[in-house]
């Protein structure tokens, strides 16, 4: 059985001008045609361009960020740029909070942020903020702060998961806010928390609702 994922290298009959198609690994055996004949061998399959690490670690992200969030409801990828992309434009329809009348909080149920992967990452983390407002101790107007813990090793959609946890305040830190007031009115008022207590992971059920 040939190998679907192994490299083919395509060539032309030199008699004829009919076009192969065989796998790399023929390279340097003659044969002939089997259109005219005559005698033909097998080139070297053309050098690829080394992919780095970094850009492997971006298509394996954006393969998975799209087979997890492609139906679920509550978090879809609303845009991305770049290719393999590098910034993610994430809509959360997650019940949270933003100012109302009178710097009052009041519901809000759909949400942008922007996910932006930088040159250090995975390295470093993902720089993350909000692009509508929204009313959390640990979310201000430039930063998303998802907390100290992260290593290379931490997938994207998890990263993505846990914003969604937040805006929906079954994740937040009073101790050391972003927010005051925002934190003030978390203290003072937990059992209005959370504001939305669905389960932000999607699986197979929540997918296909």
């Amino acid at each position: 059985m040939t190998n679907t994922l192994e490299q083919t290298v395509t060539f032309r009959c030199p008699g004829c001008g009919k076009d192969f198609s065989v796998p790399a690994s023929f390279a340097g055996r003659k044969a002939s045609c089997k259109n005219c004949g005559g005698p033909v061998v097998v080139p070297a399959a053309p050098d690829q361009p080394r992919v780095s690490m970094r850009t492997r670690r971006l298509i394996a992200d954006a393969q998975e960020m799209t087979e997890t969030f492609k139906d679920f409801p509550s978090i879809r990828i609303k845009s991305t740029t770049g290719d393999p992309p590098e910034i993610y434009r994430i809509e959360y329809h997650v019940t949270g909070l933003t100012r109302g009348w009178l710097g009052r909080p009041r519901p809000k149920k759909t949400h942008l942020v922007e996910i932006q992967l930088t040159s250090d990452y995975p390295r470093l983390a993902p720089q993350c903020k909000m692009l509508t407002p929204i009313f959390h101790p640990n979310i201000d107007d430039v930063t998303i702060c998802v907390g100290d813990h992260w290593t290379a090793g931490e997938r994207l959609v998890d990263l993505v998961t846990r914003i969604g946890e937040m805006i929906g305040y079954q994740a937040y830190n009073i101790q050391s806010p972003l927010n005051a007031e925002a934190a003030m009115w978390a203290d003072l008022h937990p059992k209005r928390l959370p504001t939305d207590s669905r389960s932000m992971v999607p699986t197979m059920e929540s997918a296909s609702s």
